[in-house]
């Protein structure tokens, strides 16, 4: 199983952190087919053959990944899209 672990920090008000992550969220899940569910400030999705959670903190957005290992050799693709999309609504690393 391989495991994708990105962080990006932010300098957003918490509403603000909480509606980017909820972007993301929804395009993980239009991209990936991804069940998410809302519990507080960290989001968990799933779907067959990957699982994870990420969490809005008040300095920083982190997104914990791991896939089956049928998809284990599409990491970089996910991992690049997944930087990409935390670069475009939260800034670079």
């Amino acid at each position: 199983m391989a495991t994708i672990s990105i962080a990006r920090k932010h300098a957003m008000t918490p509403k603000k952190a909480k509606e980017v992550a909820e972007k993301i969220a929804k395009d993980l899940n239009k991209r990936f087919d991804l069940e998410c569910t809302w519990t507080g400030n960290q989001v968990d999705f799933e779907r067959p053959g990957v699982s994870g959670c990420m969490v809005v903190g008040k300095d920083k957005i982190a997104l914990d990944v791991n896939l089956g290992w049928l998809l284990t050799p599409m990491k970089p693709v996910i991992e690049r899209e997944i930087s990409a999309q935390l670069d475009k609504l939260v800034g670079p690393a």
